[in-house]
């Protein structure tokens, strides 16, 4: 039986609501993420304007200030701001998900195998790890997304490629420390091949720390994402994303505030609710601590 398994989840319960009690940043963290998935889910109906209103130009109400019709004001062209911000959190978070996504599933599986087996098939995996993380993620991003074509999935593209060593030596930690445990060790006595081992016994007790770190990485990426597109690498206009919009406000900033104030605070709200929802994961989730409640 694996260790994750031995966790009642009677105890895990008990654990996330104590957290929930004694953290309110953590509730906090998690209210504004879930409002956060819901804008980005049903922006088509909470954005007060239909979609092409956030892309179509209309300049006679080019630049107006924030008013009843305009909660957010409209840009240089007369987009409506408050469409085109609910619209970005459904591009931020698609581009956060995707990069979260194939980060695990390449640099997971890796960190186990490299973790597992050690020998060369860890020194390998590691020193391939190395030449990655040897190099800033946002420097080596900005490079990769200068060769490709300017463009949301591009962007997604260069931040993934820089972001799945993290995680390769994230699982390549947990699953060395797991592989010389007894359960394991007894596994292998009794033949249990190895890639039953790794999924049924290594994996369970290497992904909490994945699951934690996942979380806390949702306010990187969008800021990842939101820098390339404030540098015209990411999103191209009339794509409604953050950065993007902050890069086109910037030379207003001075006469109309809202054209960056918002897009700037859509990314400062995502970012920060990503991370106070990781800190609160980590503690929830931790066994030891769940073990000593």
């Amino acid at each position: 039986m694996t260790e994750v398994a031995a966790l009642p989840l009677v105890a895990r319960r008990r654990a996330l609501t104590r957290a929930l009690r004694r953290n309110p940043l953590l509730l906090s963290g998690a209210l504004i993420a879930f409002l956060l998935v819901v804008v980005a889910v049903f922006a088509p109906l909470i954005a007060p304007h239909p979609a092409d209103a956030g892309t179509a130009t209309n300049p006679i109400e080019s630049l107006l200030p924030p008013s009843w019709h305009h909660l957010f004001g409209t840009d240089a062209v007369g987009r409506d701001l408050l469409s085109r911000v609910v619209f970005g959190a459904r591009i931020s978070l698609r581009i956060a998900g995707l990069v979260l996504a194939s980060s695990i599933l390449i640099g997971v599986p890796l960190g186990l195998a490299a973790g597992y087996f050690g020998g060369w098939i860890d020194s390998v995996i590691m020193r391939v790890t190395d030449v990655f993380l040897a190099f800033p993620a946002l420097l080596l991003s900005l490079a990769l997304a200068a060769v490709l074509t300017p463009s949301v999935g591009n962007a997604t593209i260069a931040i993934a490629v820089t972001w799945w060593p993290w995680y390769a030596r994230l699982a390549r930690g947990q699953a060395a420390s797991v592989a010389g445990r007894p359960f394991i060790e007894g596994a292998r006595a009794l033949g249990v091949p190895p890639v039953r081992t790794l999924l049924r016994h290594v994996l369970p007790n290497s992904i909490t720390p994945v699951i934690v770190q996942a979380s806390l990485d949702v306010g990187g990426i969008i800021l990842t994402a939101a820098a390339l597109s404030f540098l015209g690498l990411g999103a191209q206009d009339p794509t409604p994303e953050w950065g993007l919009m902050v890069s086109q406000g910037q030379s207003y900033f001075t006469t109309q505030w809202w054209l960056v104030t918002f897009p700037g605070a859509a990314i400062l709200v995502a970012a920060l609710a990503f991370n106070l929802l990781g800190d609160g994961l980590r503690e929830v989730l931790d066994p030891r601590r769940i073990e000593r409640r």
